[in-house]
């Protein structure tokens, strides 16, 4: 049981990391074609990259789900804290290093983003080893996934104008329709 988590959770970090990077390119390879901008980074904000580790995460957890559910009850929860993670660690790292250094450099927000991942991932691995489990937190964590996927549907297209949503290059918000 426990290499064969640790053995998901790796080839999840693997996935994620991948994946992200192909959504990054995603929303411009398909013609800046609005409804892949609920899943790819559509500018180059801070909170459009966040989705890169999101959605890739959620989509490789439904199919470890199929594959590693009746090994971990805990599995709901572990995914939420891994997105939670990676959603914390890359704002954290960025605007902490562009305040040191005073400027964005593109290597180390590639490995604030590789970071991240893997410490959700491991983070996730810890949490499916327990063996304590609660019904009712595994429901409230499958709420905060779906609305944590919400929260970045509706601030794509409309996306408060603050800091976090603004796009580094354009100053805009948002996807450019």
């Amino acid at each position: 049981m426990r290499n064969k988590i640790l053995n998901w959770q790796i080839g999840g970090s693997v996935f994620i990391i991948m994946f992200g990077s192909f959504l990054h390119f995603l929303f411009e390879l398909s013609g800046n074609f609005p409804p892949i901008g609920a899943i790819s980074a559509v500018n180059e904000s801070i909170w459009e990259h966040l989705k890169l580790g999101y959605w890739p995460l959620v989509f490789f957890g439904i199919l470890e789900y199929r594959n590693v559910n009746k090994e971990s009850q805990n599995f709901f929860l572990a995914n939420l804290v891994s997105a939670l993670l990676i959603l914390f660690i890359i704002p954290v790292f960025f605007y902490t290093y562009t305040a040191i250094i005073g400027e964005h450099i593109l290597w180390l927000d590639i490995f604030s983003f590789i970071f991240a991942v893997s410490v959700g991932q491991f983070v996730s691995y810890k949490i499916m080893m327990k063996s304590e489990f609660n019904l009712k937190i595994s429901y409230i964590s499958v709420f905060g996934i779906i609305i944590i996927g919400v929260l970045f549907v509706v601030f794509t297209y409309f996306p408060p104008q603050i800091p976090l949503f603004e796009d580094s290059l354009t100053g805009m918000y948002g996807i450019p329709i």
